[in-house]
């Protein structure tokens, strides 16, 4: 059949899958939106601003294990999407991006809305398309999914111009493996590499597994509870892995790093053997590098990304691979093995009686207040009132960490928020993707009242398509880590981290067809929450908490210090 290239694009996306494509049209792309217009195999939803098209289908990837897909158009509509896509490229999210580019005899003449798409985005992909032959617009689609959800995910984004969109070529649906003698990645651990990692941690003493993103990326969290259980040794999840190792098991020590917790900072640092899995030893992880490798310790990275592995920290036994594979593999010999080498139980239950001591730190209790709101109160309302099984989105700041460390996640995809690149204004286009995903689930939105304005537009979306999130500002009239860096670091000058001016909050979202709550009281936190998750279960619900203007996030190792030089309160300053 012959298509013109606009309908092989619509054709494609179908032939994938996709359900959902987010976007925002403009004149490179108006072709492929006509073909949209007539089909109906997947959704388009409009959004109010590009970036909030790409954090969509990046919230929509985490939460659902789906490709997610965003239409941009060229020039400014592809800058636009930028942070978006550097997001999902910090993360490892599998996306497709397909922006519209100005004709290809127009290309590097400074053509209306014309960008070097390639050239802008290449550092913040995993691989980008310039399609300049109708006869490779299908197999480019086809293989920049492919390459997305294969070995490390990522964005891939193919650029299509607009005289593409219009040639006609012959197109019939592709069958089989996507196959391409420049990438083949690696999925398989090497078997002798795996058998050396299992003595080493049976002959551990004071073991810890340290898991990341990679084990919820690779739908692997019944392999590493099944090790967790199996070896009785604690865990620790980042903030990308959290869920991954339910916190409500008794051998959970809480996240590590900056804002980690006490016990799983002092652990991960006098462990014996360390096994990292999916997690990539990053700066607000494991602190000073130097500081790090001062103790002894035997380190396993497992990590489907080559690249990752010995980048920071040096480790012992590298294993490349995926990593549910290698975790089942592992499984299975450390349960041979352990038949001929039993774990030194004495040891281990040693190593548990000094963890418990540390836990003793009680490092996350927190002054209660009758008159002042504190915002990890609000967290620990939200926990109780949706029962710990509500999806939780999180823009980036205090109120992102507060709801890391108080919200205790039992299941991985429930937790979407930016790591890598820490992006404020995620927390509520990454709340309609979730809900475009699972459409019956409970949604919590995490904010500030600064990070909420920079996608509040997306009210508009949330009300044309019926979007139902309830989102909680946790509003300190301040940029509030900002502000505790300047009190910590910076002799208290608050350098433009107050935030003046503020809207009235409950009137702007009342005006966008919403419902808006005040709240001002401690008293009232609970009945506000259950009210949005109650009465108004089928509305929008913006909660403006009038929380305690001097909180800050404890504990914290300042940036530079090692992971156990922790401040665990402003007693410590």
């Amino acid at each position: 059949m012959e298509l013109n290239g606009a309908d092989i694009v619509v054709r494609c996306l179908a032939e994938e899958g996709v359900d959902h494509v987010f976007g925002y049209p403009g004149g490179a792309v108006l072709y492929i939106y006509d073909a949209i217009y007539k089909q109906e195999n997947f959704k388009h939803i409009l959004v109010r601003h590009e970036q909030a098209a790409v954090h969509a289908a990046d919230a929509y990837s985490r939460s659902s294990n789906k490709v997610g897909v965003a239409l941009v158009t060229s020039g400014p509509g592809l800058t636009n999407a930028v942070t978006g896509i550097a997001t999902a490229y910090m993360d490892s999210i599998p996306m497709v991006i397909i922006s519209g580019q100005v004709p290809t005899h127009a290309i590097g003449e400074d053509a209306f809305q014309e960008c070097d798409t390639v050239g802008i985005t290449r550092p913040c992909v995993k691989h980008n398309f310039l399609v300049r032959d109708i006869k490779d617009l299908a197999e480019t689609i086809r293989r920049a999914f492919y390459i997305a959800q294969t070995g490390r995910p990522g964005p891939v984004l193919v650029d299509i111009p607009k005289d593409i969109t219009v040639a006609t070529w012959r197109h019939s649906p592709k069958r089989g493996d996507v196959k391409m003698r420049s990438y083949a990645p690696v999925t398989k651990g090497h078997q002798g590499q795996i058998k050396k990692a299992v003595q080493m941690m049976l002959g551990a003493e004071r073991p810890m597994i340290y898991s990341g993103g990679g084990v919820v990326l690779a739908d692997a969290a019944a392999e590493l509870r099944q090790l967790v259980e199996l070896m009785g040794a604690p865990c620790t999840n980042t903030l990308m892995g959290l869920g991954a190792f339910p916190a409500s098991n008794d051998k959970f020590v809480g996240m590590p790093g900056m804002h980690g917790t006490y016990e799983a900072n002092m652990a991960m640092q006098h462990c014996d053997v360390l096994i990292a899995v999916g997690a990539r030893f990053d700066d607000r992880v494991i602190g000073n590098p130097k500081h790090f490798a001062q103790n002894a310790r035997k380190i396993i990275h497992i990590d489907i990304d080559p690249s990752s592995i010995s980048k920071r920290v040096r480790v012992d036994v590298p294993i490349v691979g995926s990593v549910k594979d290698v975790l089942q593999d592992m499984i299975s010999m450390y349960q041979a093995a352990a038949t001929e080498t039993p774990q030194n139980k004495t040891a281990l239950a040693n190593w548990w009686q000094q963890i418990n001591t540390w836990r003793l730190k009680e490092c996350l209790s927190y002054e209660s207040s009758d008159t002042l709101i504190k915002p990890q109160f609000v967290i620990e309302k939200l926990w109780e009132v949706t029962g710990g099984n509500a999806f939780v989105t999180s823009d980036v700041g205090q109120h992102q960490m507060w709801a890391a460390q108080y919200y205790r996640f039992d299941e991985p995809r429930r937790w979407i928020n930016s790591g890598g690149l820490g992006t404020m204004g995620v927390g509520l286009p990454y709340a309609m993707g979730v809900q475009m995903a699972n459409p019956d689930a409970q949604i919590a939105v995490i904010t500030g009242e600064g990070s909420i304005q920079m996608n509040i537009q997306e009210l508009s979306t949330c009300k044309q398509y019926g979007l139902t999130p309830k989102v909680l500002c946790l509003n300190n009239r301040y940029l509030g880590m900002v502000r505790q860096w300047q009190q910590i670091d910076y002799g208290s000058r608050y350098s433009e981290s107050y935030v003046d001016a503020l809207p009235d909050f409950v009137k702007l979202v009342e005006s966008y067809g919403h419902v808006g709550l005040r709240i001002d009281k401690p008293a009232d936190v609970e009945p506000a929450i259950r009210e949005a998750f109650g009465k108004h279960k089928d509305r929008l619900v913006f909660l403006d908490f009038i929380t305690d203007q001097t909180e800050n996030v404890w504990p914290m190792v300042k940036a530079g210090r090692g992971l156990t030089e922790m401040l665990l309160g402003a007693e410590d300053l």
